[in-house]
């Protein structure tokens, strides 16, 4: 088995050859996906520079890889985007200031996005973001603009002409953050986050409507706590209770599930890496993320694949198990690919 499939990583580079360690995970390890940033947390250059350079850089990625490779990127737009003006790429608006247009300019902006990752390689847009603008001292959600607003319905069809532009351009997208960081009232970057005294049910009916209509790409997790779903109070990403009690029992998801970076403090100051890969494949989680944005290292794939292979040595997981995560990965790259429909056909459930 490709466990390899399991894990999407940033590097640092704005080019590659085969002497750097990420072609070497592609090539060695199959890895499944890599998320690139404009600048890491210090300010300096990670992976982008402008258009011609990232086309090459993209070309090059999946030339070294064996298949589809994901090459993914947080292309909200407004404040959080990795294609910037300062680097030469369009202007892009925030969620909030889209959804106080009509859904025609919701449409124009979402194609003109879709269609400049398209034309730069990337095939995997870490958005939309669907949690609801519930809480204005959120700092991390309503302070950057990345809600549609705290009406459902109009979160719903904004994210919907979002995914559709981003379909027709061969592009997958990720709803996030199950199961709502919007009503929450601290950030997850920085540290533990518990949302069970702000976290409304209303917040499920974005990720419940979209799924109902047939999205099945991706669903990122939040690293926030829930007890209202998960009473043992783990955060969503290493949540059975929340995954495949919610999002894959209630909701019904059947496409791939994503954890938000692992390196991020909610997860780091509890949990070793190690520890964490393995309590999100129990949890439920697909595809492993970790962003070598905030903490640059080369060794995460290999702790990450010894710690699955550890635990299907020890009977925590059987293979059929695993094999289902990377079914679900397979899936995503030939939908992406053009080898599949987008959506699938599943019965309507929460409204």
């Amino acid at each position: 088995m490709d466990i390899g499939q399991m894990f999407m990583l940033g590097f640092n580079g704005t080019e590659v050859d085969d002497g750097h360690w990420i072609v070497r995970a592609l090539e060695k390890d199959h890895l499944g996906g890599v998320i690139l940033f404009d600048r890491n947390i210090a300010g300096s250059v990670q992976n982008i520079t402008s258009s011609s350079q990232l086309q090459d850089l993209s070309a090059a990625l999946q030339e070294y890889a064996a298949g589809t490779l994901l090459v993914g990127v947080d292309q909200e737009g407004g404040r959080v985007c990795r294609l910037k003006e300062r680097d030469g790429f369009p202007k892009t608006l925030s969620a909030k200031v889209i959804a106080q247009g009509d859904l025609d300019q919701a449409a124009h902006s979402a194609g003109m996005l879709a269609t400049t990752l398209a034309r730069h390689g990337i095939n995997f847009n870490l958005a939309p973001v669907v949690d609801l603008d519930l809480n204005p001292d959120n700092p991390i959600i309503g302070r950057f603009e990345r809600s549609f607003g705290d009406d459902p319905d109009q979160v719903v069809c904004n994210a919907r002409v979002f995914i559709d532009a981003h379909h027709r351009q061969g592009v997958a997208c990720c709803l996030k953050h199950f199961p709502g960081h919007g009503s929450a009232a601290a950030d997850s970057h920085l540290g533990f986050v518990d949302s069970t005294e702000y976290w409304h049910r209303q917040e499920l009916i974005p990720f419940a409507r979209l799924i109902a209509e047939g999205f099945s790409d991706a669903v990122m997790t939040a690293h926030v706590i829930n007890r209202r779903l998960d009473p043992q109070g783990l955060p969503a990403t290493l949540s059975p209770a929340v995954i495949k009690g919610c999002l894959r029992g209630k909701l019904e998801f059947s496409g791939v599930t994503v954890t938000d970076d692992l390196q991020m403090q909610a997860i780091t100051k509890k949990w070793g890496y190690a520890e964490a890969v393995r309590l999100a494949v129990l949890a439920g989680v697909d595809l492993l993320i970790v962003g070598n944005n905030l903490d640059q290292r080369e060794d995460t794939l290999g702790i990450g694949l010894q710690t699955i292979k550890d635990m299907l040595d020890r009977g925590e997981v059987d293979a059929d198990y695993i094999a289902g995560c990377l079914q679900r990965i397979a899936t995503l790259k030939k939908k992406i690919a053009g080898e599949l429909a987008w959506k699938n056909n599943i019965p309507t459930i929460l409204s």
